[in-house]
């Protein structure tokens, strides 16, 4: 099933958001990349799920053959499947806000490249959303620009887009994977039949579904894919856990970046504040994804600034403590849990906004560029 065995599990393994793809061993330009995007829509089309596009119709009904016989598929047959961020250099010599910038304009990463022999452009590394925020969010007192905006909370920046992608936790997980694809969005909502969060689902995710044994939970709900991610998260860090994906309005910028940080997400639902008569979980009043946070910082639930911002050395609370390779163990045929079953947050009827990184970064971007 999978593009090039050797390099979905090199994905899966570094921890890599992305692998960049060159024409040959020998050659330095970097002519596209591998992400989890990709595989989202090569697993879609594979199992004939999703309908590629007129341009890629032919190569796609080729790569769903190869798929079904077992070839081998290499990766520049892939590369262009899903849709994807154009390939972005900035040179070395950039300063961060030329990267604020071009995140601020939905770029999720750029290549750092210096100019090689004849004229050629040699990448030396890759910058992501997640890293430059981690970094800005260490060194925050390094740019008091940015450390202002830390106290304010998320209402009084009005900062937000409307319209989040979600599902109804009943659903096929095949219906939420394919419009991942459509949306051309990295995560979605899972919510309840009471229209309350219960789960968020990314593309990440199909990393769990690289294998012919695991296609069978593609015909089951997005709730038991959830509680399949839970117990994969669990075995790896050694310990059950349930996330959260929710900030309120009247949470900080600093509360916000926290478990942006922490949980290295793209984007959290936005929720109404718990009401003392109300559940114990609040009602959304945005919309984004925030998995648990276990971010060395003082947070209150109400989004009170009390940060420690942690050293560059602080602990990742997704990283492996044992690097040997494992796999989940998944029971693609086991009881499906009704959406019901599980505890949210309100969603709400109206349009919701949702607090995506690039949000963020145009927020970051208006102030001046000569403290950054």
């Amino acid at each position: 099933m999978q593009p090039s065995t050797d390099r979905v599990s090199l994905l899966i393994e570094s921890g890599a958001p992305v692998l960049l793809v060159r024409d040959s061993t020998s050659s330095a330009p970097v002519v596209g990349v591998f992400d989890y995007n990709t595989l989202n829509a090569y697993l879609l089309i594979a199992v004939g799920i999703a309908q590629p596009n007129d341009e890629h119709r032919t190569e796609s009904g080729s790569l769903a053959q190869k798929a079904a016989q077992g070839k081998p598929i290499p990766l520049r047959d892939v590369r262009d499947l899903g849709r994807k961020d154009p390939i972005t250099f900035l040179p070395e010599s950039a300063n961060l806000s030329r990267a604020i910038e071009t995140f601020g304009r939905g770029i999720h990463r750029v290549l750092v490249a210096k100019e090689g022999p004849e004229g050629s452009i040699e990448v030396t590394g890759l910058l992501s959303q997640t890293r430059l925020m981690r970094f800005l969010w260490d060194n925050a007192r390094n740019f008091p620009v940015i450390d202002q905006l830390y106290s304010q909370y998320l209402r009084d920046l009005k900062i937000g887009s409307t319209n989040p992608i979600s599902i109804n936790g009943d659903r096929p997980l095949a219906e939420a994977l394919a419009l991942l694809l459509d949306e051309g969005v990295s995560s979605l909502a899972v919510l309840d039949n009471g229209n309350n969060v219960v789960g968020n689902i990314s593309t990440t995710d199909t990393k769990l579904l690289t294998k012919s044994s695991s296609l069978p939970l593609l015909r089951n709900t997005c709730i038991h894919f959830i509680s399949v991610i839970l117990s994969a998260r669990g075995m790896y860090e050694g310990k059950d856990s349930f996330p959260v994906f929710h900030v309120t309005p009247t949470s900080t910028l600093a509360h916000t970046v926290a478990k942006l940080v922490a949980t290295k997400s793209h984007r959290m639902w936005i929720t109404d504040p718990p009401m003392s008569s109300g559940p114990p979980t609040p009602s959304l009043k945005t919309a984004s994804m925030v998995p648990f946070s276990t971010h060395n910082s003082s947070i209150g639930s109400g989004g009170q600034h009390h940060v420690q911002h942690p050293q560059a050395t602080s602990s990742d609370p997704f990283q492996v403590a044992d690097a040997s390779p494992k796999t989940p163990m998944i029971t693609p045929s086991g009881p499906s849990i009704s959406a019901s079953a599980w505890p949210g947050a309100s969603y709400g009827e109206e349009d919701l906004p949702a607090v995506p990184y690039e949000e963020v970064w145009i927020l970051e971007g208006q102030y001046d560029h000569q403290e950054i």
